[in-house]
């Protein structure tokens, strides 16, 4: 049996700190709805926009997979296992926070703003020791097909992290459809519009929705328009 949720971009959260405009798919910080905690493992679907020279002062995190997917501007990243990176559109990076990290992330360039998105995964194991991934992905090709990004191995294609869990993205042309089989059918896909129009199975989804199905052992995404999505393989238990 399927089941799907639908989450409208005009349904999610949002936060304005000035430097920093926040919309949240599911609860976060001061933002609260009991029936918006998460999707199965994913549970953190933030898409960021902070102002030129702006940023993330030194935080910290523990216990979860933390990912980021710059979609326009240049963010940058320092921690405190000695890593200090840059990354812009076409990467990914994920970090590992496990037994305690702590990190800031600042808008690189001075006049233009940086949007991305930041998702937080819970992992399959606690304490582990933590780690920094970062990935060029670029020059993949996803034009008509579903790019692997993030994976749960260290010798498959994109980053990895410590859950079982699969992203890849993909820019499709208008009317042409493509179907992702899941890894486990005990999983979930969420699918995040990241420009353009979709449907999903029978869902039509503009830019910025989510939908989240399980209970399938594939789904059908085809382009209404010319889109750009973000397919999300996550366990629904772990």
């Amino acid at each position: 049996m399927s089941n799907s949720i639908l989450h409208k971009a005009s349904s999610r959260f949002y936060a304005d700190h000035g430097w920093l405009k926040s919309a949240q798919t599911f609860s976060f910080h001061g933002n609260y709805d009991p029936e918006r905690l998460q999707f199965g493992a994913l549970r953190v679907l933030n898409d960021d926009t902070v102002n030129g020279g702006k940023g993330f002062g030194r935080h910290p995190h523990d216990n979860m997979e933390i990912i980021s997917i710059p979609l326009e501007g240049v963010l940058e990243h320092q921690d405190s296992m000695g890593n200090t990176a840059v990354i812009s559109p076409g990467e990914i990076q994920a970090m590992s926070a496990g037994t305690g990290i702590y990190h800031t992330e600042y808008n690189k360039d001075e006049d233009q703003p940086v949007t991305f998105l930041q998702i937080w995964l819970y992992p399959d194991a606690l304490n582990v020791e933590p780690r920094y991934d970062q990935l060029d992905y670029s020059k993949g090709d996803r034009q008509n097909k579903l790019l692997q990004i993030l994976s749960p191995h260290r010798d498959d294609e994109g980053v990895w992290i410590n859950q079982k869990a699969w992203f890849h993205m993909g820019d499709l042309e208008s009317g042409f459809g493509i179907d992702y089989k899941l890894k486990n059918e005990a999983n979930g896909v969420y699918v995040f519009v990241i420009s353009g129009e979709v449907i999903v199975n029978t869902q039509p989804l503009d830019t910025r929705d989510g939908y989240g199905v399980w209970g399938v052992p594939l789904v059908a995404i085809k382009a209404a328009t010319d889109a750009s999505v973000l397919v999300m393989e996550v366990p629904m238990k772990w």
